[in-house]
C-alpha cells in the first residue's frame, strides 16, 4: 500500500469514527431521562461520598475534622469500611425496573469514585468489592458493575459507567508516605515521572478491564476534572481510543475538561438558563446528597417533573441521582417518587422522549418541545391545582390544519387564534397531576 492510499484509508477511517460518534449522540439525546447511581462502601457511613478524605475540603465535607492528625485517623476508618461492606438486599433487577417504569432510558453506575473503591472485579487493585476481605466478596453476586449492568441492559436501558480518573487509595496518585492536602497528587508529577506513569497505566488498566469485560457500554462518564495537562496528563488520546476499539462509537464524558474528549456537557446541580451548544445532561440529586443519607430530603415528585421539563425544554437530559443504601435497598421514598414521576410519564412521556428543543423553550408556565412538525406544549400546574379554563400558548403560529390534542385524553380540544399563537381550552374532564401537555400539529 503506498503512503497516499494508507493516509486516504486513515482518514476515511477517522470519518467513519466520527459519523459513528454523531449517531450515538443523536441517540444519546433522544433519552432524555436517566438515573444516576452514588453508592459505594461509603453509604455505611451515611457520609458524602470520597470527599470527606480530602483536608482542603473538610469545611464542607467533614467539618468534625480539625487536626491532621484526626484525618489520619478518619482516612483509616474510612478507608476500611469495605471490611464491612455486605448488601445483602442487593437486587439490581428491582433498581431496573423502577428506572424503567418512571420513563428513564439510560443509568449511569459509580464503577469507582475519587476513593479509589472498585465495584467491580479490577486485577489492577486489591481495594475492590471482590477482595477477599470484603463480606461480600463470598456472594455470588458481588461483582456488582456486572450485575447491574447486567439488569439495565435487559430491561432494555442504555448503560453508562462512572469512573473517577482520581484515586485517593491509589499509592501512585496519593503518595502513603506524604500527607496529602488536597484532592491533587501530593507528589511532583513531573519532577517523579516514573510514579506517574504506574498511574496512568493503572488508570488504562482498570477502564480496560470495564470496555473489555462487562458487555455493551454506551457511556464512559469520567469524572475528576483536575485529571488533566500539563501536571496530570493521563493520555486521553490513547485511553480513548483503546476505549473505543472495544466499544466502538462509545460516548466519552471528559467532564469539565473540554475538547474533543468532553462528547456532552454536564451541568452539575443546576438547569442553565439557556440551552447550551450541543448536546448536554443536567445530573442532579433527588436528596440532598449523592449518596446515600439517612432520612434525607427528597424533591416532591411535582417538582422533579417540572425540572425534567425544564431540562427537556432546552434540549438537555436529565441524569436523575439516587443514593442506595448500605444494604442494597433503594430508599424507599426514593421508590415512591420514581413511581409518582413513572404514572406522569405513562400519559406523557411522547412529548419527552425523542424530542427537541422549540424556541422559545420556556414563557412562563409554558414549555415546549418539538418532535418532527409536533409541538408540544406543557402546562406547569402548581400543587392541587386543576387546569385552568383557558391557556393561551403563545408560541404557536396556527395554519389551516392546525389540530391540538391533550395527552392521555380521547376528548376534543377547542382552540382559538389568540393575539399571539393559540387559545386553548382543555377538555371539563382534563385532570392531572404536574403539568399538562397539549399535542399540536398542523402549525406554520
Amino acid at each position: 500500500m503506498t503512503r497516499v492510499a494508507a493516509l486516504l484509508l486513515l482518514a476515511a477511517s477517522v470519518l467513519a469514527a466520527d459519523d459513528r460518534l454523531q449517531q450515538r449522540l443523536e441517540w444519546f439525546q433522544d433519552q432524555k431521562f436517566g438515573l444516576m447511581l452514588h453508592w459505594g462502601a461509603y453509604s455505611q457511613m451515611g457520609v458524602i461520598e470520597s470527599w470527606p478524605l480530602v483536608w482542603a475540603d473538610r469545611k464542607w465535607s467533614n467539618p468534625k475534622i480539625s487536626t491532621r492528625e484526626e484525618m489520619v485517623e478518619f482516612r483509616k476508618r474510612y478507608f476500611a469500611l469495605p471490611r464491612t461492606f455486605n448488601p445483602t438486599e442487593f437486587d439490581p433487577a428491582v433498581w431496573a425496573r423502577h428506572a424503567k417504569a418512571a420513563g428513564m432510558r439510560y443509568v449511569v453506575f459509580t464503577t469507582k469514585h475519587h476513593d479509589g473503591f472498585a465495584m467491580f472485579d479490577t486485577r489492577q487493585s486489591e481495594y475492590r468489592v471482590t477482595a477477599p476481605e470484603v463480606t461480600f466478596s463470598r456472594d455470588p453476586r458481588s461483582n456488582i458493575v456486572r450485575e447491574v449492568f447486567s439488569a439495565f441492559r435487559k430491561q432494555g436501558l442504555g448503560i453508562g459507567a462512572y469512573f473517577s480518573k482520581s484515586d485517593w487509595h491509589s499509592p501512585f496518585y496519593w503518595r502513603p508516605d506524604v500527607f496529602a492536602e488536597d484532592r491533587n497528587p501530593n507528589y511532583d508529577t513531573l519532577a517523579d515521572s516514573r510514579r506517574w506513569a504506574q498511574f496512568v497505566q493503572f488508570v488504562h488498566g482498570q477502564i480496560g478491564e470495564l470496555v473489555t469485560g462487562y458487555g455493551p457500554i454506551d457511556i464512559l462518564w469520567l469524572d475528576g476534572g483536575q485529571v488533566r495537562p500539563p501536571k496530570q496528563n493521563i493520555d486521553m488520546d490513547r485511553l480513548v481510543a483503546m476505549a473505543r476499539r472495544h466499544q466502538p462509537g462509545l460516548i466519552v464524558v471528559d467532564r469539565t475538561v473540554g475538547g474533543k474528549h468532553e462528547n456532552y456537557r454536564t451541568p452539575e446541580q443546576k438547569v442553565p438558563q439557556k440551552p447550551l451548544d450541543g448536546p448536554w445532561e443536567s445530573c442532579i440529586t433527588m436528596g440532598t446528597q449523592w449518596s446515600y443519607k439517612p432520612a434525607d430530603t427528597y424533591k416532591p415528585a411535582r417538582e422533579l417533573v417540572h425540572l425534567l421539563v425544564d431540562v427537556v425544554a432546552k434540549g438537555g437530559n436529565l441524569l436523575l441521582n439516587i443514593g442506595p443504601q448500605p444494604d442494597g435497598q433503594l430508599p424507599e421514598e426514593a421508590v415512591v417518587r420514581l413511581e409518582e414521576i413513572g404514572r406522569w410519564m405513562a400519559v406523557n412521556g411522547k412529548a419527552i422522549h425523542g424530542t427537541r428543543a422549540f424556541a422559545p423553550y420556556r414563557e412562563g408556565r409554558i414549555a415546549y418541545t418539538r418532535r418532527g412538525n409536533t409541538i408540544y406544549a406543557f402546562y406547569l400546574l402548581e400543587h392541587g391545582e386543576r387546569p385552568p379554563s383557558q391557556i393561551v400558548i403563545p408560541a404557536v403560529r396556527p395554519g389551516s390544519g392546525t389540530h391540538v390534542e391533550l395527552l392521555g385524553s380521547r376528548a376534543s380540544v377547542e382552540w382559538s387564534v389568540a393575539a399571539q399563537g393559540i387559545t386553548v381550552r382543555p377538555p371539563d374532564t382534563a385532570t392531572a397531576e404536574h403539568a399538562i401537555v397539549f399535542a399540536i400539529s398542523g402549525t406554520l
